[in-house]
């Protein structure tokens, strides 16, 4: 049995949850239940990053300590999973002692070459929680990822990590897709960021500055470590790391046969650069596949809290449901570029192609079943009767694993999508409200075409994928999407 290792990135606790995590928790949950349909062994993880000093500003901003803000903010991180229906196995928050203690054992297992201690002066994001360059900032000198937003000058002694000891290595280990990044266009300017020289990079802070806050540089209690050689250390503290004959080390990371992070873009290099060289000078196994998603904008604009356009999850599954939340962000959003929501593109998808498309099927062609007595039946062959539907089914199936190995969710629903048209024109050329022999064979095969889409909507729609089986075995026959006016809610 293939063993499958999968990981959201871990969110900065210092706000709630938006919709930005919300699609990297969804895409990633449809990988996961994709490859447990393929039979795999998956092992799906995410969680929260407690020790940044981000957090520690927004506790001080807020009043209160900074382990309150935290135990908030990562308890409603993990409620917006269960929200989502995302599957996960574990959800680790780096303020755990077992993660503590893995990533000082991480420190400590790194080749002593690499790292190094000097006194650094440069301009700090604590967005980012990154020093950058002057030629990395924008032309007002300011950050790309958080415009508007003042740079710290900080001077101070640090530990760093001799990242630039690993450029032709990292070079070769992109290049040639031993760790292969998508999309493309990802790789290739994690290339051209190698290309144009690696610079060593701040792996501590002084506890003044942290404020005490985070974990402690082994041997040396007056440094906490920098949030990416902690944080990052997650993938492999949650299981069971720095024990290396831990079942979950040994099954999910060092024998496993992929291991995939999902990630969105503004922390690519930090993973596909940083990530690997670090677990290169600790000896330790790679990961093997990286998928960098895009952002969500509200109405062409950036999520902000001072605009104030920040969405919320739990009050768009509340009004709508999770399942139509889902959809719209595995259909509309582009899955490796920038897309927008609005309210108005939600309620056009959601009526076009889930009330008016998928659910308009199932209640109709359970009301067909109904008035002739027509009951599902389990078939061994699963086959329809109309050749025409049922290649366009094989089809879709083949079509819906390509897609999804690519991580092309859009398509793989559009293709699903297709069945959906497909029936319902076989609905209107075959009439089978008429009561003959023939239309019974009609409906037969429309109640097996659609416990075929239940099959193939299951990583992307569980819920509704389950109601509709459970219609189909002679449950309780509800709308699964009733059409809706306009319920804009609050932000």
């Amino acid at each position: 049995m293939t063993k499958f290792y999968i990981t959201t990135t871990i969110p900065y606790v210092n706000a709630a949850p938006h919709i930005g995590h919300a699609l990297e928790f969804v895409q990633a949950d449809v990988i996961a239940r994709w490859r447990r349909q393929q039979g795999d062994d998956v092992y799906f993880l995410s969680g929260s990053d407690e020790n940044a000093i981000k957090n520690v500003q927004a506790a001080e901003a807020a009043g209160i300590s900074v382990q309150e803000l935290v135990d908030k903010n990562s308890q409603r991180f993990r409620e917006s999973l269960v929200k989502l229906n995302v599957s996960f196995d574990q959800f680790i928050r780096t303020t755990e002692e077992r993660h503590k203690k893995g990533a000082q054992a991480l420190w400590e297992a790194t080749d002593k070459q690499y790292i190094y201690k000097k006194k650094y002066h440069g301009f700090y994001c604590v967005g980012c929680e990154l020093f950058y360059e002057k030629d990395e900032l924008d032309a007002k000198g300011e950050c790309f990822e958080h415009p508007g937003k003042q740079l710290e000058v900080v001077e101070e002694e640090n530990y760093f990590f001799k990242l630039s000891a690993f450029q032709d290595w990292l070079k070769e280990l992109i290049g040639k897709d031993h760790l292969h990044i998508v999309p493309e266009t990802r790789k290739k300017e994690t290339l051209s960021f190698i290309e144009r020289g690696l610079e060593d990079f701040s792996i501590s802070r002084p506890v003044e500055r942290s404020k005490g806050w985070g974990v402690l540089v082994p041997d040396d209690e007056s440094q906490t470590m920098y949030v990416w050689y902690d944080a990052l250390a997650n993938y492999i503290t949650a299981l069971g790391y720095p024990d290396q004959n831990a079942e979950l080390y040994k099954n999910f990371w060092q024998n496993s046969d992929t291991r995939l992070h999902v990630l969105g873009k503004g922390v690519g290099r930090f993973h596909t650069i940083y990530w690997p060289a670090m677990l290169k000078a600790a000896g330790l196994p790679l990961p093997g596949k990286e998928f960098i998603h895009g952002y969500i904008t509200v109405d062409g604009q950036k999520m902000s809290k001072s605009i104030g356009n920040v969405i919320d999850p739990f009050g768009l599954v509340e009004k709508y449901g999770v399942d139509a939340v889902r959809y719209f962000f595995l259909r509309e959003i582009p899955p490796t570029e920038d897309g927008d929501f609005s309210f108005e593109k939600f309620e056009t998808r959601y009526n076009a192609d889930l009330a008016s498309g998928l659910g308009n099927l199932v209640a109709r062609t359970l009301a067909l079943a109904s008035k002739q007595s027509i009951k599902y039946q389990v078939s061994s062959i699963k086959q329809v009767s109309n050749p025409k539907l049922q290649t366009l089914i094989d089809e879709t199936k083949q079509k819906v694993d390509e897609a999804l190995a690519e991580f092309r969710f859009n398509d793989a629903l559009a293709a699903i999508w297709d069945i959906i048209h497909a029936c319902d024109k076989y609905v209107d050329e075959k009439r089978p409200w008429q009561a003959t022999e023939g239309q019974k064979a009609v409906i037969a095969d429309l109640l097996l075409a659609i416990s075929h889409i239940a099959e193939l909507i299951q990583p992307f729609l569980p819920e509704t994928a389950q109601k509709i089986q459970q219609q189909l075995q002679g449950g309780e026959a509800k709308a699964l999407f009733p059409r809706l006016e306009s319920r804009k809610i609050d932000t």
